[in-house]
């Protein structure tokens, strides 16, 4: 039985991680940081391997997770480093307006963040999209939708405060 486990996840490993790791690449712009988390993606997969039924679904939104964790981080590392160089960047009204649409991809509900990053970033039709987050195609058409409306919303708002 562990020969048949550890052959299936090797031969899922080799099918899987360079696309994996090409997706989170794209997502955090950095190589070390995607591999980083593609190979923790597969870590958390061992360790529930016997019950996970869609292995493939599991390892793209624990990326997910994993990327907009990764954000959160860098984010709170840039008001850190905004906070120590300036004072007035404490109470910048610029700060909650930035138009980065990462930043604004990140602040989307995951109900409609995994959908946009694994259609727009990962390329992933959105037959393959409803396979990986178990909802009906027509739930992640209307999600995504919601998703870009809401981006378009806000990117016309922050770009109104720059102006």
């Amino acid at each position: 039985m562990k020969r048949s486990r550890d052959t299936a996840a090797s031969e899922l490993f080799a099918a899987l991680y360079p696309r994996l790791a090409g997706w989170c690449r794209r997502l955090v712009d950095d190589d070390e940081t995607a591999h980083e988390i593609a190979s923790e993606a597969f870590t958390r997969l061992w360790a529930r391997w016997s019950r996970v039924d869609e292995p493939s679904g599991f390892l793209y939104v624990t990326a997910a997770n994993l990327v907009r964790d990764h954000w959160r981080k860098l984010e709170r590392e840039r008001r850190a480093m905004r906070r120590v160089t300036s004072e007035a960047a404490v109470n910048s009204p610029t700060e909650q307006a930035d138009p980065s649409v990462r930043l604004l991809v990140q602040s989307l509900p995951e109900r409609l963040r995994v959908p946009i990053l694994l259609h727009y970033y990962a390329d992933m039709p959105i037959r393959e999209v409803s396979v990986l987050t178990g909802r009906k195609e027509g739930t992640v058409k209307a999600d995504l939708h919601a998703a870009r409306e809401l981006l378009r919303v806000h990117l016309r708002r922050s770009l109104d405060h720059t102006l």
